[in-house]
């Protein structure tokens, strides 16, 4: 795939979904930090619902502690993986307290350090949250950028560092929700929709799902 091509791409994405940004519901860079921990292993409809409940009760590190483990779990204990997120999130809660004054920091080194946060967590948070041009390679991603040949490679790490390497400079900051929102509604793990899908003429997929006969 050229450099024409991988611009035509993001042009025609970029048409379709005119306004690319998380599904999570946030109004700070801390709620959302809180939604994408919670959002692992769990769809953002469950995310959501549980922290429509949870935010205006508690949405600052302060009063997450407030509320303790026990107190926490009472919010997020339709989450998945709920019992692991809640310690996390109440150490990392901690820790923003104690060393970033109750601010979400700003670099991947002090994002990665917190509980809970690894690479693609703080990818997400430097780029929604911040505005950086960074790549959080989810199972969306993954597929879109393998299936389509803009960006192949065997790990997350090699496609995320693909996608930087080669996703036009404009669209660098919206590239993820772009990819991400294709993946999740047109470039579906089974049985993608590419008879409507607004680049299929560009995709180097070879298995491509024929248009339905009239």
């Amino acid at each position: 795939m050229n450099a024409e091509q991988r611009l035509a791409i993001f042009q025609r994405l970029a048409a379709a979904i005119p306004e690319p940004t998380t599904e999570l519901r946030y109004s700070t860079p801390f709620e959302l930090l809180i939604a994408v921990v919670l959002s692992a292993q769990a769809t953002d409809k469950g995310v959501n619902k549980a922290t429509a409940q949870l935010f205006p009760v508690a949405n600052t590190p302060a009063a997450i502690l407030a509320l303790g483990e026990e107190g926490l779990r009472e919010y997020i204990k339709t989450i998945g993986l709920y019992n692991s997120k809640g310690r996390n999130i109440i150490a990392l809660c901690r820790l923003l307290l104690e060393q970033h004054g109750g601010a979400v920091p700003r670099t991947r080194e002090a994002l990665e350090a917190l509980p809970g946060v690894g690479r693609k967590t703080a990818n997400v948070i430097l780029n929604t949250a911040f505005g950086a041009h960074t790549i959080a390679v989810d199972t969306h991603i993954f597929r879109v950028a393998n299936r389509t040949g803009l960006a192949p490679g065997k790990n997350v790490l090699a496609v995320e560092r693909g996608l930087e390497h080669t996703t036009p400079t404009a669209f660098l900051k919206d590239a993820h929700h772009l990819l991400i929102l294709h993946g999740r509604y047109t470039c579906v793990a089974r049985k993608p929709k590419c008879p409507q899908c607004p680049i299929a003429d560009l995709c180097e997929y070879p298995d491509k799902t024929p248009a339905t006969p009239a």
